[in-house]
């Protein structure tokens, strides 16, 4: 056994979870090694999510670390120097059927439990701070203000960074081929070139989740979804919040979009029926679909071009949330997977909870988060606001 290969923890996937995990276990003072397929940092999912920051969640697990990630991406800049393009601009959910404002109203419930700022506001308040919403049947939504976007590649490469300078090592191009283990006990991987040895082994491998699992003997409940996303042109600053149009119709559970600081539009539809698969090709089926829903919803957008068009993959678990625990099947090995789309806005916080996990530190709040998102749960709920 190498020193040169030898490491406290090593993580798989140098994306939205392992990046910020590397950070934090790294500046606890653990010695830490990424494993990544890709050519650099963030070339799976994180490099396709379009940027939404939010704690309007429907369960208290994800309340939990959407509000300590919002803390963390807000202060980002401040802390480190770096600007990742945050801007709190909040989300906005509006209803114009009584089934959509039933759901937001009920999630008020749970939500008002948390810190959150959200409140549900009538028609005119609602245009009071969306004001190009179409008036056709609005009845009101949930505005919460202090959710929030910002880039994806430029939070996952300064995260990357400060991991580098608190003494992690990221190794890429490395395919993980096994996962070694003596008496029921992780001791390592095994990659295309070589040997990594460590007690910990995190996987946060998104989308490819469930075969890296099955190395280690497990059988993490994770599929790949396809979702495809498209940016405009920029316009003049128009819109402050995120929105999301929770109506089903067909092709498309909902769908969700913004304006950028630099005043283009992203937005991104959940297909429905799921597009199961690792297919990253975009279609000809996307852009008509969403374009006419948005449009619908604000009609301002309809002279606004489309820039560029992508796909990328949401790996969904049965029920909605995270899969995040220590395997049953091989001791040493944590699980961090399953994040359904929402690596991104959940990453900074997961890492840290992470670390609590490695280090046995966590506290009686995370106790109940890892209750929730337990692995080997019966998914037996649903995430209302996936």
């Amino acid at each position: 056994m190498s020193l040169h290969n030898t490491f406290d923890v090593i993580i798989i996937g140098a994306g939205s979870i392992g990046t910020p995990a590397a950070y934090y276990l790294s500046k606890a003072g653990l010695k830490v090694v990424v494993l990544d397929s890709g050519a650099s940092v963030g070339q799976g999912s994180n490099k396709k999510a379009i940027g939404g920051i939010r704690a309007t969640h429907s369960d208290p697990a994800k309340i939990r670390l959407g509000l300590r990630s919002i803390e963390i991406f807000s202060n980002w800049q401040k802390d480190t120097g770096d600007d990742i393009e945050w801007n709190r601009g909040g989300y906005c959910f509006p209803a114009y059927r009584d089934r959509e404002e039933k759901i937001l109203k009920d999630l008020l419930t749970i939500q008002k439990k948390y810190p959150l700022k959200i409140e549900w506001l009538d028609f005119k308040s609602l245009l009071d701070i969306v004001p190009d919403f179409s008036k056709d049947g609005l009845l009101g939504g949930i505005y919460s203000a202090d959710d929030g976007n910002a880039s994806p590649l430029l939070a996952i490469h300064s995260f990357y960074v400060h991991a580098l300078r608190s003494g992690a090592v990221f190794q890429f191009n490395e395919k993980i081929i096994g996962v070694l283990s003596q008496a029921g006990k992780a001791t390592g991987v095994r990659t295309g070139t070589g040997k990594y040895f460590a007690p910990v082994i995190i996987n946060a491998s998104g989308a490819w989740a469930k075969p890296i699992s099955n190395l280690y003997g497990d059988d993490m409940q994770v599929v790949p979804d396809s979702h495809e996303s498209a940016v405009t042109e920029s316009v003049q600053r128009f819109l402050g919040p995120l929105v999301v149009d929770i109506r089903p119709s067909p092709g498309s559970a909902n769908y969700y979009f913004y304006q950028h600081a630099t005043g283009q539009v992203i937005f991104c539809i959940t297909p429905s029926p799921n597009i199961w698969g690792e297919n990253t090709q975009e279609t000809s089926d996307f852009l008509p679909m969403v374009a006419r829903r948005i449009v619908e919803l604000m009609p301002r957008l309809k002279n606004i071009r489309v820039r560029r068009t992508w796909r990328g993959l949401y790996p969904m678990t049965p029920d909605g949330f995270p899969l995040i625990g220590w395997s049953r099947a091989t001791a040493g090995v944590l699980n961090a997977v399953g994040f359904c789309g929402q690596g991104f806005m959940l990453g900074p916080a997961t890492g840290e909870l992470l670390t609590r996990m490695v280090t046995q530190q966590t506290t009686a709040d995370d106790a109940e988060t890892l209750l929730q998102l337990f692995p080997y749960r019966d998914f037996n709920s649903t995430e209302q606001l996936k």
